[in-house]
This record gives C-alpha cells, sequence and structure tokens, in this order.
C-alpha cells in the first residue's frame, strides 16, 4: 500500500488515509509493511483527532520524527565557557534559545525540565529569559519533585510581583503548603517567602500559620521565614502570628531559634505594641545567649571556636531594640553583654563581629557608666587591628558616642590621631572628622599642631573640610589671639584656595578686634605676601591688613619679633604687583587697589597713589573701575572728607561663629494701625550725596543712613518689597513720592558710623530677657541692652535653640515693627540650627524709638526642617517695660 507524506519544517510528519469499513481490519502485509516503515523512520503514533474520531471512514495517523535530546546544562556550560568573544558567546547562547524555544512550542515534557534549567544559567549570564515563565509554572504544577525544584528556582528568578504571571503559582503553591512532602513543603515556603506579592501574602498566611505550630524543625524555620515576608508585605497581619511565636524561643533547633529572633526582629522594629509586648522575653534571650556563651565545643554550631556567632549577633540585635528606652529590660541585660565582652576571643573576625553588635547595644541600651567605658575601649582595640574595615567600623562608631562619652573616647585620642596617617582615604576621612570632634580648650594646642601637619600632607579632597574644621575649632578654643591668628594664617598659607568663602572677614574681624596684635599680623602677613601670592583669600587679608597697618610696618613698631625695615614705596610695589599679576583675581585687585587709597592717608606718596587709581579708572573690570572712578572722585571733590573716611576700621561687633561678618538689612516701616512689614532690599538707599561714598572703606560692617522720619508708604513696580503679613498687594506702578516729613531731633541712626568711635557702646542695662517664641521644638529668646551713647537705641539680640533631633536649615528671621520705629536687622550668625540644643542662631536688631512709645513687633520664621519648609509669624508685645522707657 502506498502511503502520500507531507514535510512540514523539521518535522515529518506522514498522514495515512485510507477507506474502510468499521468491522474490517488492516491486512497483516498492511501492518508489516506499516511496521516497517516506522522502525526504519523512528516515529511514533499521535492519537487521531475528535473530528477524525467523528469520521468513521476516515483514520488519521501522525508520525513525528524523535528529534535529538538537547544537551545538558553541564555541556551548555563547558561550551560557553570556550568562547574566546563575546560576539561567539552570543552566538551560542541565541542558538540554544532558539533550540528551546523549539522544544517549548512543542510542548516536549520529557525534556523541559532540563530546558529550563539551561535557560535559568543564561538568564544568570545577562541574557534575557523571560518567555520560560509560563513553563517554570508547568514544572511547579509536575508531581516530580525534581520538576517541581527546577520550577520554584525559576519562578523566584524570572518572576516578581509586578507581573500578573505570578497569581497563577497561588493554587499550586497552597497545594504544595499542604503536601506531604516536607521538602515540597519548603519549596512553597521559599518561594513565598521570595516573591510572595500582597495579594499571596493575604491569602497563604493561613498556611503559614499552621506550618509555624507544626513540630517539624525543618519546616518551622522556613515558616518563620516565610512570615517576616509576610509581615512587611502586609504588616495588619503581624497579630495573626502572634500566638505561634511565643513558643519558638523554646526551641532546642539553633535554625528555628535564629528564624525565631528574625521574626521577633521585625515584629518589634514595625509595631510599637508588639515592642512592648515581647520586652517580658528579655529574660528568656538572656539565657538562651548565656547557653550560647558558656556551652563547650559543639561541632555543629561552632565557627572559628565561638559557638553559633550568627545566632549570637541576631539575639544581640534583637536586645538593643528591646532595651533602647527601657530601664528595666536594660537593667536585665547589662550582666550578659558585659560577659560577652569579656569572654569574646578577638583573635578571629567572628568575635569582632559580636563585639561590634556588643557595643552597639551598650550604647543604645540604657546601660551602666563603666559598661560604656568597657565598650569605647573595645573600639579603641578595634582601631589597632590590621583589617581596614574594622578601623574603619570603628571610628563611625566612636564618632557616634563622642558626645555622650567624651572623655572615655579622648583615652584613644593618640590611637586616633595616628589613623590620619592611614593609606585608606575612608578611614582618613573619618580620623579627621573624629579628631575635630575630640578637640577642646586642654589639648587644642596639640591637636591643632597634628591637623595642622596633616592638612600639609593630605589629598586636596581632605583640604576643604580640614581648614574650615580648624578654623571653627580655633575660634572656639583658642588660648590667646596671637595663637588664633597663626593658626589661621598658617590654614591660608597652606590650603588658602581651599577655605570657606567667609573665612576671610571673619579673620579681618578677628585681626581688627585684636588691637595689641596689629603691628605682628600686619609683618607677619607681609612676609607671606613676599614668598607667596597664589593664596587669594591670604592675600587678600594681607592687602587689607596693609591698607589698614601701612604705618605701623614702615615703622617697625613690632615687639613681638624683631621688626623688618620696609619703605612706602617697597608696600606700594608689592601693592602695585598684585593688581597687575595674572594670578589675581578681581576680588583680590579690589582688595588691593582700595588697600592702596587707604595708605593715601598714611603714606606720603599721595601721588603715586592718585596716579595708580586714575590708571584704573578706565579699566575693563567693571569692579575695579567703579572703585577707581569713586575713589578719583574723593580726591578731587571731597577731599577734604578723605581722612575722616579712610581713617582705620573701629572694632567690630562680634556677632557670628561660623558665618561672615555683619552685613546690615535696613527695615522701613508703615500703617501704624496694624505692625506692617514691609522690608526693604538688602542694598539700602543712600540718603545724601555724601552716602555714596560710604563702601570706600571696604569693610563691610559700614550701615547706611537711615531716615528718621515718618516714612511714607513706599511701592516697587517689580514686587521687590517682601510682604512679611501677606496682606498687603504689590501691584503697582512708580507712585510719586511725597515731601518728607521734618525729621525728628534725635541724632540720625546710624551717622556714627562716619567717626572713628565704635557705632554703640553697649552695656547691660539690667533688662530681663524674654521668650518670644517656642513652636515645633524652635525657640526665640530675647535679650537685651540699651546704648549709651543714644538712649533711644535698643538692641535686642535674638538667641534661636533647636530642641529636635534634625537640625533646622535655611533658617530666616525677620521682624517688623509700626512706623514710629526704625528698625536694622543684622545678619545671623548662621542659617542653620543644630539640633538637640547643641548650639544656638543669634542675630542683632536695632530698634530707635524717639517717641518711647511701647514696643511691639511682628516676626516671621522661615526654616527646613527634615526636608519640609516651614513657615510661621507671632506676635510679640510683652516686652519688658525697661526695653523700650
Amino acid at each position: 500500500m502506498r502511503l502520500p507524506l507531507r514535510v512540514l519544517q523539521q518535522d515529518c510528519v506522514f498522514y495515512v488515509r485510507r477507506k474502510f469499513n468499521v468491522t474490517s481490519s488492516l491486512t497483516a502485509t498492511s501492518r508489516s509493511a506499516e511496521a516497517r516503515r516506522a522502525a526504519i523512520l523512528n516515529v511514533w503514533s499521535v492519537p487521531p483527532s475528535d473530528a477524525y474520531r467523528k469520521d468513521s471512514s476516515h483514520y488519521l495517523v501522525s508520525l513525528r520524527l524523535r528529534m535529538p535530546a538537547p544537551i545538558r546544562l553541564r555541556e551548555l556550560i563547558r561550551t560557553i565557557r570556550t568562547a574566546r568573544t563575546q560576539a561567539e558567546e552570543r552566538e551560542m547562547i541565541q542558538k540554544e534559545c532558539a533550540a528551546i524555544r523549539s522544544s517549548f512550542r512543542e510542548e516536549d515534557n520529557t525534556y523541559r525540565c532540563r530546558n529550563v534549567a539551561k535557560l535559568l544559567y543564561m538568564h544568570m549570564l545577562g541574557y534575557p529569559a523571560h518567555f520560560g515563565q509560563l513553563e517554570c509554572l508547568k514544572l511547579i504544577a509536575s508531581q516530580k519533585f525534581t520538576d517541581k525544584r527546577i520550577g520554584y528556582l525559576g519562578a523566584m528568578l524570572l518572576l516578581d510581583e509586578r507581573q500578573d504571571v505570578h497569581l497563577l503559582m497561588t493554587n499550586c503553591i497552597k497545594n504544595d503548603l499542604n503536601h506531604s512532602t516536607q521538602y515540597v513543603q519548603g519549596l512553597a515556603l521559599c518561594t513565598l517567602g521570595c516573591m510572595g506579592s500582597s495579594e499571596m501574602c493575604r491569602d497563604l498566611a493561613g498556611e503559614v500559620e499552621k506550618l509555624l505550630k507544626t513540630s517539624n524543625s525543618y519546616l518551622r524555620k522556613k515558616a518563620a521565614l516565610c512570615a517576616v515576608h509576610v509581615i512587611r508585605k502586609v504588616p495588619e497581619l503581624m497579630e495573626m502570628f502572634l500566638p505561634a511565636t511565643k513558643n519558638l524561643l523554646s526551641e532546642k533547633n539553633h535554625g528555628v531559634l535564629h528564624t525565631s529572633v528574625v521574626l521577633l526582629t521585625e515584629m518589634c522594629e514595625r509595631s510599637p505594641d508588639m515592642l512592648s509586648h515581647f520586652r517580658k522575653l528579655v529574660p528568656q534571650l538572656v539565657r538562651i545567649l548565656k547557653n550560647l556563651i558558656m556551652s563547650g565545643y559543639s561541632p555543629e554550631h561552632d565557627v572559628s571556636g565561638i559557638s553559633d556567632p550568627f545566632l549570637q549577633v541576631r539575639i544581640l540585635r534583637l536586645l538593643r531594640i528591646l532595651g533602647k528606652g527601657d530601664d528595666d529590660s536594660s537593667e536585665a541585660m547589662n550582666d550578659i553583654l558585659a560577659q560577652v565582652a569579656t569572654n569574646t576571643e578577638t583573635s578571629k573576625n567572628v568575635g569582632n563581629a559580636i563585639l561590634y553588635e556588643t557595643v552597639l547595644t551598650i550604647m543604645d541600651i540604657k546601660s551602666e557608666s563603666g559598661l560604656r567605658v568597657l565598650a569605647i575601649n573595645i573600639l579603641g582595640r578595634f582601631l589597632l587591628n590590621n583589617d581596614k574595615n574594622i578601623r574603619y567600623v570603628a571610628l563611625t562608631s566612636l564618632l557616634k558616642t563622642v558626645q555622650t562619652d567624651h572623655n572615655a573616647v579622648q583615652r584613644h585620642r593618640s590611637t586616633i590621631v595616628d589613623c590620619l596617617k592611614d593609606l585608606d582615604v575612608s578611614i582618613k576621612r573619618r580620623a579627621m572628622e573624629l579628631s575635630f570632634a575630640l578637640v577642646n580648650g586642654n589639648n587644642i594646642r596639640g591637636m591643632m599642631k597634628e591637623l595642622l601637619y596633616f592638612l600639609d600632607s593630605c589629598d586636596p579632597e581632605f583640604k576643604a573640610d580640614c581648614a574650615s574644621g580648624v578654623f571653627l575649632a580655633a575660634e572656639k578654643y583658642a588660648p590667646s589671639k596671637r595663637w588664633h591668628i597663626d593658626t589661621i594664617m598658617r590654614v591660608l598659607t597652606t590650603a588658602g584656595s581651599y577655605v570657606r568663602d567667609d573665612s576671610v572677614p571673619n579673620l579681618i574681624q578677628l585681626i581688627t578686634n585684636s588691637v595689641e596684635m596689629h603691628a605682628y599680623t600686619v609683618q607677619r602677613l607681609y612676609k607671606a605676601l613676599l614668598d607667596d601670592i597664589s593664596q587669594q583669600p591670604l592675600v587678600q587679608v594681607a592687602s587689607w591688613c596693609i591698607g589698614e597697618y601701612g604705618d605701623l610696618l614702615v615703622s617697625g613698631q613690632c615687639e613681638e619679633e624683631e621688626p623688618i625695615q620696609v619703605t612706602e614705596d617697597e608696600v606700594l610695589d608689592v601693592l602695585e604687583g598684585l593688581l597687575v599679576s595674572n594670578l589675581s583675581t578681581p576680588v583680590t585687585r579690589g582688595y588691593s587697589l582700595t588697600a592702596i587709597m587707604k595708605l593715601s592717608t598714611r603714606f606720603s606718596s599721595v601721588n603715586r597713589i592718585k596716579k595708580v587709581v586714575s590708571i584704573y579708572g578706565s579699566s575693563i573690570d567693571v569692579e575695579l573701575q567703579q572703585r577707581a572712578v569713586e575713589y578719583n572722585a574723593l580726591f578731587k571733590k571731597y577731599d577734604h572728607m578723605r581722612p575722616a573716611l579712610l581713617e582705620r576700621m573701629p572694632i567690630m561687633e562680634k556677632t557670628s561663629t561660623n558665618g561672615p561678618t555683619e552685613i546690615v538689612q535696613t527695615n522701613g516701616e508703615t500703617e501704624s494701625a496694624v505692625l506692617d512689614t514691609k522690608l526693604t532690599p538688602a542694598v539700602p538707599q543712600p540718603a545724601s550725596q555724601a552716602n555714596d561714598l560710604l563702601d570706600l572703606l571696604g569693610g563691610n560692617d559700614v550701615v547706611p543712613v537711615i531716615q528718621t522720619s515718618v516714612p511714607t508708604k513706599p511701592a516697587s513696580a517689580g514686587g521687590e518689597l517682601l510682604d512679611l503679613l501677606g496682606d498687603l498687594s504689590l501691584t503697582g506702578g512708580p507712585t510719586p513720592a511725597p515731601a518728607p516729613s521734618a525729621p525728628i531731633s534725635q541724632p540720625p541712626f546710624l551717622l556714627d558710623g562716619l567717626s572713628s568711635q565704635p557705632l554703640f557702646n553697649d552695656t547691660a542695662a539690667g533688662i530681663p530677657p524674654m521668650t518670644a517664641y517656642n513652636k515645633n521644638g524652635l525657640k526665640i529668646d530675647f535679650t537685651f541692652e540699651r546704648s549709651n551713647q543714644n538712649p533711644n537705641i535698643s538692641v535686642i539680640t535674638i538667641h534661636a535653640t533647636n530642641s529636635t533631633e534634625a537640625e533646622m536649615t535655611e533658617f530666616v528671621f525677620q521682624a517688623a515693627v509700626p512706623k514710629t520705629f526704625q528698625l536694622q536687622l543684622l545678619s545671623p550668625s548662621s542659617n542653620i540650627v543644630p539640633a538637640l540644643n547643641q548650639g544656638n542662631v543669634t542675630q542683632v536688631i536695632r530698634v530707635l524709638n524717639p517717641q518711647k512709645q511701647q514696643l511691639r513687633m511682628r516676626v516671621k520664621l522661615t526654616y527646613t526642617h527634615k526636608g519640609t519648609p516651614v513657615q510661621d509669624l507671632a506676635e510679640v508685645n510683652n516686652f519688658p517695660p525697661q526695653s523700650w522707657q
């Protein structure tokens, strides 16, 4: 009998179509021919479809060629590793993926497990394997354990809760959780604990809770870890596992103990109620930990001579959570923590891990002082370890504890300073931060010597932070003004290009206030200027000092060291050299030109100075040109005022510890009925032509004239006025300014800035302080002083403190008074209010009250706390009578 053939792709399917009677059968000859053909072609029969079953007159036999068996995973790995290039590897992977796809399309159940395993290996190499997701589900539904194992592994690697396919596994996992074989149950628990979504966790939480109560230790430890994942996904299911967790700590199996501690830790971290509930388990946890450290050698759990260090670390971490903020729990665990700290071997890294967790626990709970000293000594021993990771961990931990246990950390100061010489940059940075935290009035000289040596030799990435730290430490703990000036000058000489922008005005203020050090300082700076002009902050300070105290330099009045012989022309040569130097920045040239101008009242070479100033009247630098033009005008039109304007700066008021010197902001007020609060821009408007020359002094504490007459309501075309209260509309075009009213007979508010005397001679007047604002952790206190020079002027100093755990950044204080007053805001000491009352921000307010009226003020506070902008308004009407009468 002849059979028709049809070839489809790689499969050869033979259709045998023959009409026959139902009662007839194939002849023996035909059967033997078919058998011979099947044996030759090595095919097997496919059952006929329903269509052919219905038609009894046709019979379909589908015969398919047997494909060769796919290669094993081991052979695939060996083949891929022989690839010499990435392109060759991709070609092999693509070829194998094509074969796997073909096998998946043919529904080849025999080699599905092998193909999925190879696909997972390709996924681990970074190649796409998403087309095997449904095959993993088919393997999970199989009855063979080997198929389930590969299927669950593939599901954990290829599926996640973002894909809806994973929901198809829910029923299979539920069936396997109730399977009679513990290993199948373990596979289901691992998969659910790895990639179960919130929907799956809700559906299967009941089965997990049942397995937590089983007597099988293998299943209990896996169920506990799965419960951790369920709690993370669905926290409201936490109470479901509460009864089962009570008995977990009584288990002898260490695996169950470990997972139960993990489960308890997760529950305590997520729920304060659970934390309070489980605090009664502290004695039981202490007993388990004591058994671990006192037990003998156990080969099952021994790691480098220590019994189950993983369980010990987990218990210590849980004790830290339970003991934090609770006196009874802390007292119950003090003894066991001391035993762990003294009995743990430190020669191995395993023991160091346990000791580190012990130290963290001691520092977090309410432990005894002796125990805290013991913990800090452990960290001190860590600093001597050869392992860089252990030294870094020790420095980080000491940095956290230095505020609370300063004296104990001080004992390890020499070891910490030695870490500044470490080659590892992370250790070096942590050691630098910790060294600055250890500086106090007793060790300031020794610590600064070490830190300045570090500043000389450190990498450029450390110089900015180190210089800033030296500035702050020297300002806070300087034993003498000379030492302070020498230290800052050394920093500027060593790392002048890396210092903060406010270092120059801060040093100028320091030098100005140190009257007895003027001659010494200007001589030291002049020598430094001759050696190096590349450090621009140093050059700027030196230029300012030479302009102020150049006469002291020329006269040789220095008593602290041997004076040098300098002529006026040599000094002017140095300053003119700065003006033409390519190393000088525009700011430095401005300092130099101003210094030359100041020397016109101190030196006799006035004609030379006039010539230099006139040259720069046509400079391409606009700032320099403007200065030169104003100085020329001063020579020509206002020469009679030049000596008074260019005389030495008075002692500057100290209003900041880490910010620039005072920059005056004026505040003009209107609307007496309501405390209206329109703030004028930071740049004051001049009151007369003479006031145009006020910026010639080069310092930033010069204040503008504020009219004492009652001001009229200003208008702004560009919305430049800040409406503090938010109830005034800034609409507008400009309106004609009305004629000013008659001035009050009191002296002008700030005109005394042109005299050689300090603006204020403030003395305490016995005025009690007051709290103006206390809300959301921010507290604003007012202290008061009265001016002896003008009794109508009150000086109010605000002190802003922060009692919260996070610092308040971008802090801005603004104030407004009625129109019968004049108010002046100076710049704050900082715009950051430190947390936990560890510092304060100060700002000076000057109020002129010529009519002796009761003082009223409205304040606006703006700051950022924990990333959230905060803005608040408050009225202050309860000023002490002594402050305004």
